[in-house]
Formats: C-alpha cells, sequence, structure tokens
C-alpha cells in the first residue's frame, strides 16, 4: 500500500495562499523576478483586470464547451482570485469557511438573508 499522502484541495490552496504571500512586495517579493510581485505591487487594478480579463475568458470557454479550456480558466481565475485575497490579507481558507456556512442553504433564502447595502 502506498502511503504517499495526496493533498486535499484545500492543502493545494492553502500552499499557493503561502506562496503567494512571500511574494508581497512588503515580504521582499520582487516585481522584476515575480509575475505574483508585480501584480501586488502595481495594486487592485492590475489583478482586478486580470480577474475580469480570466472570467471572461472563462465564460467563452464555457459557451464553447470546451472542458479543458474550461478547467484552465478556471484555474486562471482562481490564481488571481487569489491574488486578490493576497492582497486584502485573506486566505482561501476564509472563503471555504464561507462557503461551508452557506452548504445546505437554499441559495434563494441565503441571498435573501443579505444586508441590503
Amino acid at each position: 500500500m502506498n502511503s504517499a499522502h495526496t493533498p486535499s484541495p484545500s492543502d493545494t490552496l492553502a500552499r499557493l495562499a503561502d506562496t503567494l504571500a512571500s511574494r508581497r512586495p512588503d515580504r521582499g517579493g520582487n516585481p522584476d523576478t515575480s509575475y505574483t510581485a508585480k501584480l501586488l505591487a502595481k495594486g487592485p487594478d492590475a489583478f482586478l483586470k486580470k480577474i475580469g480579463e480570466e472570467a471572461t475568458e472563462l465564460v467563452m470557454a464555457a459557451k464553447d464547451g470546451h472542458p479543458d479550456r474550461i478547467v484552465a480558466e478556471t484555474a486562471d481565475l482562481w490564481f488571481h482570485c487569489l491574488v486578490a485575497l493576497t492582497h486584502f490579507n485573506l486566505r482561501p481558507e476564509d472563503v471555504l469557511a464561507e462557503l461551508a456556512r452557506r452548504e445546505g442553504l437554499s441559495g434563494l433564502a441565503e441571498k435573501a438573508s443579505r444586508p441590503k447595502d
């Protein structure tokens, strides 16, 4: 029996979040050598633009029905969302906790319970 540990998706997200945090310019991330550090150094406009671009590319891949492209574009979108979380000192665990909180709730009821801004 193979005793190797297969990482869970949440382990993968946590490791990626740790790596992204290490790329923050205020923690020594170098924008000249790191794409993530470059995005973070440019500020929210840079990574928010990428989130919009990747979301659009995901929509187009889904409309075209290309499973491999859907997966690749989702990965790109998630990555850039993780960069946004990093900028705001948040972690994927925060998002997972929110999803867990919503689990089992009616989507319509959950949406109706949100505060009105």
